[in-house]
C-alpha cells in the first residue's frame, strides 16, 4: 500500500540525503524525515514537531532550496498531498460569467497543474509553464515569468497557522503579493500552505503577453494575446534554451533556478545599458542577469576558488549550478563571489531567491 502518513528517520533507520529532494542535489542528511500524504497528516506532523521543539522546514519540490553540507538537524515534512477540484459555480450558485475557480492542494506538481490548465482552457498561469515545485510553493515566493505572477490569479489560500494553531484562510489581498515575495515568505515559520484557490478566466486565448522575448517568439506585439497551447510551448521552449526545465542529463539543470531577483532601485541608479522596467511606484526594476554578465562573469564562469564543480550554467548567467559532485559551500563561494562582483561595479545588491536552510550567504 502506497504510504500516506508519515515515517519518522529516527524509528525507521532509513537515512534521508536532502540532495535527493532538492534540484540542486545538494545537502547534507535530515535528522527526521516525515511524509505526509493527507492534510490531516500534514497538519499532525507539523504540529507534533513543534510540540516536542526544534526546527522544522516544510519540503515541497525542493527547487528553490540550498540546503548545507551538515544537512537538517530538525524535522522534514514533505508535502505529498494531491488534489484538483474545479468549480464553474463560484458561490451559492452563481455562475463565474466564464471563469473557473480550482482549488488545488500544496503538493500537487505545479508544471502539471499548468498543463493541466491549458487543455482546459484556463486562462492566466500559461506562461508560468515549466517552472518546477508544487502548487503550496507558488504564493509563498509568488512564482513569476514572462510577465505572469502566481498571485495575478489566486483568489485565496488556505493555511495552517503554527502560532495560533488553527487553520486561516487568506484572500488574495490579504496575502501580501509582490514582486517574489508575500505574507508567507516575509513570517516563514508560521504559515503551511495547505491549498491553493485559483480564480482564472476561461477561454483559448492566453493573458496579454507582457514580456518582449515572449512576444517575439509567438510573432506578436506585446499586449496582444495568443492560443494559450502556444503559450505553453513557447515558454517550455524558452525555458529549455536557458536550462530552465530540469533534465538529470543536463547540469544546467541542476540548479535552483535563478539563484539572485532582479534588482528594484531607484531610478538614479540605473547603470547605462541595463534593461530597465519601471515600476508602479517610481522604482526601476532591472536585470540582474545584465548585472552579472557585466560585472565580468559570464556563462559558465566557474570561481578559481570555489572550483569547477559549482559553476554559472552555460546557458543563463542567472542560474548557478552543481557540475557533479559540488558542495554547497562551493556554490555558496560562488554566489559570494557573483555578488560582491556586482556590487563593487554597480554599487547594487544581489538578493538571492532561493531559502538557504542551515548556511548562510
Amino acid at each position: 500500500m502506497a504510504e500516506t502518513v508519515t515515517e519518522r528517520v529516527a524509528q525507521t533507520g532509513v537515512v534521508r540525503r536532502l540532495a535527493d529532494h532538492t534540484t540542486l542535489r545538494l545537502g547534507g542528511e535530515a535528522r527526521e524525515f516525515v511524509t505526509a500524504g493527507t492534510d490531516r497528516d500534514l497538519v499532525r506532523a507539523v504540529g507534533d514537531a513543534d510540540q516536542r521543539g526544534g526546527p522544522v522546514l516544510v519540503l515541497g519540490g525542493g527547487s528553490n532550496l540550498v540546503v548545507a553540507d551538515a544537512g537538517f538537524d530538525g524535522t522534514v515534512v514533505q508535502v505529498a498531498t494531491r488534489g484538483v477540484v474545479a468549480d464553474e459555480d463560484c458561490a451559492d450558485g452563481l455562475a463565474c460569467l466564464g471563469a473557473v475557480s480550482v482549488t488545488v492542494a500544496a503538493g500537487e506538481d505545479w508544471d502539471g497543474f499548468v498543463a493541466r490548465a491549458v487543455s482546459s482552457g484556463w486562462v492566466g498561469i500559461e506562461a508560468l509553464s515549466g517552472i518546477p515545485g508544487t502548487v503550496g510553493a507558488t504564493p509563498i515566493q509568488n512564482v513569476g515569468a514572462y510577465g505572469q505572477e502566481a498571485g495575478d490569479v489566486i483568489a485565496s489560500v488556505r493555511t495552517w497557522d503554527r502560532v495560533d494553531r488553527a487553520q486561516r484562510t487568506f484572500a488574495a489581498i490579504d496575502c501580501g503579493f509582490g514582486y517574489r515575495t508575500s505574507r508567507f515568505k516575509q513570517d516563514p515559520q508560521r504559515y503551511v500552505v495547505l491549498d491553493v484557490t485559483f480564480l482564472m478566466r476561461q477561454g483559448t486565448l492566453g493573458a496579454p503577453i507582457r514580456y518582449a522575448e515572449l512576444a517575439d517568439r509567438l510573432g506578436v506585439q506585446v499586449g496582444e494575446r495568443a492560443p494559450i497551447d502556444e503559450v505553453r510551448t513557447a515558454v517550455l521552449g524558452l525555458r529549455r534554451g536557458k536550462g530552465m526545465l530540469l533534465d538529470p542529463a543536463d547540469h544546467d539543470t541542476w540548479s535552483a533556478g535563478s539563484f539572485f531577483t532582479n534588482p528594484v532601485v531607484a531610478a538614479e541608479l540605473v547603470p547605462a545599458g541595463a534593461p530597465a522596467y519601471p515600476q508602479a511606484d517610481g522604482r526601476v526594476k532591472i536585470s540582474a542577469a545584465w548585472l552579472i554578465e557585466n560585472a565580468g562573469f559570464g556563462k559558465g564562469y566557474a570561481s578559481p576558488a570555489a572550483g569547477p564543480a559549482a559553476a554559472l550554467s552555460t546557458k543563463h548567467t542567472l542560474a548557478l549550478t552543481n557540475r557533479g559532485g559540488a558542495t554547497t559551500a562551493q556554490l555558496l563561494d560562488l554566489a559570494r563571489e557573483i555578488r560582491q562582483g556586482a556590487r563593487d561595479r554597480f554599487g547594487i545588491d544581489l538578493v538571492n531567491e532561493p531559502v538557504l536552510v542551515g548556511a548562510t550567504l
